[in-house]
């Protein structure tokens, strides 16, 4: 027996390393188990940090390339997709070092390998060299995150089929990609491709982009992808995919029955990730997972077994690294006697594009079908003083409020630095703000978030610059 804790989390990504160090802040000894070999999970290692890393220098490329439109005038601008990569690859080796010291900081014991269930109370961690280390623990907490999903019967070969993971390394500039799914990811990376030369076609199985999205935001976010280059297919089943060599052939059905064939360099298949609980043993101790293999548990986090609990990717609700932290947070201060609580009507949801897009509470079909009445305040970044500055106009702020209490139940923005935007809603949203608190607090001019303050004095029609 190498050690006994009181405490050890199955994962070291945003959840479970959150959760180690909350649950060593509160005096229990705890130790975190990661199987890749670098802290941070798919987040930083081939998510969320790479991809917004990516999402940015390709948008720098395209901003040096308009330059001389307003006035900059410089030489021919040419892509080193190499050193690109490599500056992508440097900030997720910092960012995962990062954690590390903090896990030891916090003197949380790390344990580099893949761990499973024994028993109840003993994980056994399998390193890369095969070798075993067994160790006991009182309480234990899976935050083994999530994988992503491909179609029946296509596999993964990231070089021409890939997943994010693939579309985050590839070699050079594919001439033709293919996206296969109108969610976050794909339209993330498709964006990062296309501003970097690609012609990018997206897929889409359903009559619209960003499923469960407030609709007018999506249908927006669409006609501006679409005036960047970027092609949409929708209603579009994919029948097979083939790869020929130098060709991939994507093939399709439409909602005729028309069948259609887009041929391509590389394709990214992103049609959503499924909880990675496959080598953790569950079955030995007999804990009890849903339809789609997510760990049931109850508000506290706790499975079926008093003693083991599961936060993330792993259990129902949105695979958002910032809910897997608030997570990992509330899991331990319940496992240490508090009262830990996650309030998931204020987690906010961003797609990182240009522009980008952000939302949190609810959205206009979800109040129309729960039956609740409400106002609408909107505002134009067209009339916003800032973002005419700076030529960044596209978009608008979307606040929805209860039409009898001015209470805010959501909000949806599309526009620059919306994903820095929506946090202000989120602290009215947690406060139980009406739109007028947020339109009588005063914001700093010329700011984007003036935009904020402007949709929510539209919600009582009475916006000063619209």
């Amino acid at each position: 027996m190498k050690d006994k804790f009181q405490a050890v989390v199955i994962g070291g990504g945003p959840g479970g390393y959150v959760c180690a160090i909350r649950l060593a802040q509160l005096g229990i000894k705890t130790a975190c188990v990661e199987s890749r070999g670098s802290l941070g999970g798919t987040c930083l290692n081939v998510g969320c940090i790479p991809s917004k890393s990516l999402l940015n220098l390709s948008e720098e490329f395209h901003k040096a390339q308009n330059l001389s439109n307003k006035g900059i005038e410089i030489g021919d601008i040419k892509l080193n997709l190499s050193k690109m990569m490599k500056n992508k690859d440097k900030a997720v080796t910092i960012l995962t070092k990062g954690v590390e010291f903090l896990l030891k900081k916090n003197k949380v014991t790390y344990f580099k390998g893949t761990g499973s269930f024994k028993s109840k109370k003993k994980i056994v961690i399998k390193d890369d060299q095969g070798k075993e280390t067994l160790i006991e623990t009182d309480k234990t907490i899976i935050a083994t995150g999530s994988l992503p999903v491909s179609l029946p019967g296509i596999e993964f070969d990231e070089k021409s089929i890939v997943s994010s993971t693939g579309a985050l390394k590839l070699e050079k500039v594919p001439k033709k990609m293919v996206v296969v799914g109108g969610g976050y990811i794909g339209l993330e990376m498709g964006s990062v491709w296309s501003r970097l030369g690609s012609e990018v076609q997206v897929v889409e199985f359903l009559d619209h982009i960003t499923p469960g999205m407030d609709k007018e935001i999506s249908n927006e976010f669409m006609k501006i992808l679409k005036k960047q280059g970027i092609k949409f297919n929708m209603q579009n089943k994919v029948e097979s995919i083939k790869n020929n060599k130098s060709v991939t052939v994507v093939s399709t059905v439409d909602k005729d029955g028309n069948k259609n064939n887009f041929e391509c360099d590389v394709v990214l298949i992103s049609v959503g990730r499924k909880p990675n609980t496959k080598n953790l043993n569950l079955e030995t101790i007999g804990i009890k997972t849903d339809e789609k293999k997510r760990i049931k548990t109850d508000k506290t986090f706790k499975t079926n077994i008093e003693n083991i609990y599961a936060i993330g990717d792993v259990i129902s609700g949105p695979m958002l690294a910032h809910k897997a932290e608030d997570e990992g947070i509330a899991v331990a201060e319940n496992i240490a006697g508090q009262s830990g609580h996650v309030n998931y009507d204020t987690i906010p949801g961003v797609i990182y594009t240009t522009p980008e897009v952000a939302s949190i509470g609810k959205t206009e079909e979800q109040l129309k079908e729960k039956n609740i009445k409400y106002k609408i305040g909107k505002f134009s970044f067209m009339a916003n003083s800032r973002a005419k500055a700076i030529d960044d106009t596209e978009g608008f702020v979307k606040i929805l409020a209860d039409e009898k209490t001015d209470k805010v139940l959501g909000a949806h923005l599309i526009g620059p630095h919306a994903g820095e935007l929506i946090a202000e809603i989120g602290v009215a949203m947690e406060f139980g703000a009406s739109s007028e608190d947020i339109a009588r607090t005063c914001h700093a001019h010329p700011t984007f978030s003036e935009a904020v303050k402007e949709a929510a004095l539209s919600v009582d029609k009475r916006a000063i610059h619209s």
